[in-house]
């Protein structure tokens, strides 16, 4: 399906079958949002846990749509013009030294305004996702950035519209496919929610698991993948500081695999937690729960 032109894709269930091709396997609900926010041109608001695919998600719709995506990666300080556009110093320099040597102008204005010219502009991602239309915009972990970002990224959304002083006003011809994600480490305001369609990401079924297990790792062995997915839905019951995503199934199932392992075994588990646990205060909890960590 290639959606370049802004072409609807017909129906939740096609668009369903168009992702899980690219080796995103979503469930219902999350297709549903997604083939809203694109018939609907409304951006798309993801959150959940970290590792459950909503960023995986914004690269599939990329991909089954045929636009570029552009991320916009957020940060504590993030400023709104370090997401839209700056201006090439060194470049605008060398233009100046070389009208200076070469006495191309002695029209101090006219010069002046030679070095506001559109190539001496660098674009960010939200300048980016404006004019290479229509694209894909992830704004990935927004609630790691300020309010006051929160609330530029707002009026953005309402218009597509950017304004720069000096050479005028950039809107988007077809309105990008905007998909926001959040980890919920911190409440995102009801404004920037509203204006959006929202949906929450859980981390999916055993089912799910094991098939998007089998699907991007088809080099994993049946009873592997299960028993991988079987071990990691025990290890988010544990109360950990970071309960592992379907990104560290994966890993875990590549290194197991790697490992020359067809099934689980308790010892090799333990000896590649490193592949599903980031942090030593879970990783010291599963190795004193032993077998029964990965035992279900």
């Amino acid at each position: 399906m290639s959606e370049r032109t802004g072409a609807d894709p017909g129906s939740p269930d096609a668009l369903a079958a168009a992702l899980e091709a690219t080796g995103y396997l979503p469930d219902a609900g999350l297709a549903t949002a997604a083939y809203l926010a694109l018939v609907m041109r409304r951006p798309l608001f993801l959150e959940g846990e970290a590792g459950v695919g909503k960023t995986a998600l914004a690269h599939a719709l990329a991909e089954v749509t045929g636009r570029p995506i552009h991320r916009l990666q957020c940060y504590e300080g993030l400023e709104a013009s370090q997401a839209l556009y700056d201006w090439d110093f060194g470049r605008q320099l060398l233009h100046l030294r070389a009208a200076e040597v070469t006495h191309e102008t002695e029209d101090t204005a006219e010069l002046e305004a030679g070095l506001y010219d559109r190539r001496f502009l660098l674009a960010r991602p939200l300048l980016r996702a404006l004019e290479d239309s229509p694209s894909v915009l992830l704004v990935d972990e927004v609630d790691r950035a300020d309010d006051e970002f929160e609330a530029f990224l707002l009026e953005l959304l309402s218009d597509f519209t950017i304004s720069i002083p000096e050479l005028g006003t950039i809107r988007a011809q077809i309105p990008p496919l905007v998909v926001l994600t959040s980890n919920r480490t911190r409440e995102v305001h009801d404004a920037l929610k509203r204006r959006c369609l929202y949906h929450w990401l859980q981390h999916p079924d055993f089912d799910r698991e094991v098939a998007i297990l089998r699907r991007r790792l088809p080099e994993v062995t049946e009873q592997l993948a299960r028993q991988v997915a079987r071990a990691t839905a025990t290890l988010r019951t544990l109360d950990l500081l970071k309960p592992p995503g379907v990104a560290e199934a994966m890993d875990w199932a590549t290194a197991l695999h790697t490992l020359g392992a067809r099934e689980l075994d308790p010892d090799l588990a333990a000896r590649t937690l490193g592949a599903v646990l980031k942090y030593r205060e879970d990783t010291e909890r599963v190795q004193a729960l032993g077998a029964a960590a990965f035992s279900g």
